[in-house]
């Protein structure tokens, strides 16, 4: 048993008990982590900025509350993808420890406020489609900008709130507890708090979808009793909000598949001790976690009409830009020509 497996050392918070987390031993395993990061890393935030270019690009999808959510999401993931990367990167393949306990918590909130905005953002969202389904002829009335933007505002303050808790002084340091054996300085306790909030922010999910699924099935055995009768957009408006309903119920399963690995090792390290073995399958599975803010990006493409086609017409616009600037050497070329056969 090395040293670095004993209780006693997982609990001190030195700087140098930091050592002890770096778990990739073999040049591959940091080849492997480094690349898996930067491939999901780079592809989110490409992508979750295209998405935050076609919704404020276009004035029929930044007005509406249900595409800021979406916006918190895209948002979310990008500063996730930044700053774990960089973070996950820097301590687990180049093992950097010249920094203070202070800048490490510090880093671990950004993370943890970014992830958990993201979740609670798919949170809002649910009972947005929830309201708009259940209550379409108030839904308007309802749900305005301003409510949606306040929304937001309380989201983000709380999110961040609860992620700098351990920097204020709830960590194994300042309460000399035990410290968890996956997050340096991290009290048992707050992990613990953390994971049962985030189960809790995944049930709500999943109880509202239900729910949202279980109108939209009402509003489909609607429409085609009544499509023939007339009520031609409301018929539209109601397909439009099934649409998004199952993009968003797709989003919801993506995110129950890439957290449940992470989710799951975290509790069973609140109950049992962990191996060197789990905790760098902990590492690898860590990364699902950038996986999902990867995939949610190309769902909205897949599914959202409004945003396919604005994509659409960004191409198209890139197309003709490239045509055009191909064609206007030709173009320069020939008028020479014509000048020096005159």
């Amino acid at each position: 048993m090395g040293i670095c497996e004993t209780h006693e050392n997982t609990s001190k918070c030195s700087v140098n008990s930091m050592e002890c987390f770096m778990v990739l031993s073999t040049q591959a395993q940091k080849i492997s982590i480094a690349t898996l990061c930067g491939l999901f890393g780079i592809l989110c935030i490409l992508e979750n900025i295209l998405v935050l270019y076609l919704i404020f690009s276009s004035p029929g999808t930044r007005r509406k509350p249900s595409y800021l959510f979406i916006s918190s999401l895209a948002l979310a993931d990008i500063l996730a993808s930044i700053i774990f990367v960089c973070s996950f990167v820097s301590f687990h393949v180049f093992k950097e420890t010249d920094f203070s306990k202070e800048v490490f918590l510090l880093q671990l909130a950004g993370v943890t406020t970014s992830f958990s905005a993201s979740l609670s953002s798919l949170l809002l969202t649910a009972l947005d489609r929830y309201l708009s389904i259940s209550r379409p002829s108030e839904y308007k009335l309802l749900m305005t900008r301003r409510r949606a933007w306040i929304a937001l505002g309380v989201l983000w303050v709380t999110c961040a709130t609860i992620a700098s808790l351990p920097l204020l002084g709830w960590n194994c340091c300042t309460l000399n507890s035990t410290c968890s054996e996956l997050f340096p300085f991290v009290d048992g306790s707050y992990l613990s708090s953390w994971i049962c909030l985030t189960l809790l922010l995944l049930g709500c999910i999943a109880c509202a979808y239900t729910r949202v699924l279980r109108r939209a099935r009402q509003h489909v055995a609607y429409m085609e009793q009544h499509q023939a009768q007339g009520a031609k957009q409301q018929s539209s408006r109601m397909r439009m909000d099934v649409t998004l309903a199952k993009t968003l119920v797709m989003v919801l399963a993506v995110l129950v598949l890439c957290w449940s690995p992470v989710l799951g090792l975290m509790t069973y390290s609140i109950f049992s001790r962990l191996s060197d073995r789990l905790r760098r399958v902990f590492a690898f599975c860590s990364t699902l976690c950038l996986l999902n803010s990867m995939v949610n990006p190309i769902i909205y493409a897949l599914r959202s009409k409004e945003l396919s086609a604005s994509l659409r017409m960004v191409f198209s616009q890139c197309r003709r830009q490239l045509k055009a600037s191909e064609e206007s050497p030709e173009a320069g070329s020939a008028h020479k020509s014509s000048v020096i056969e005159t």
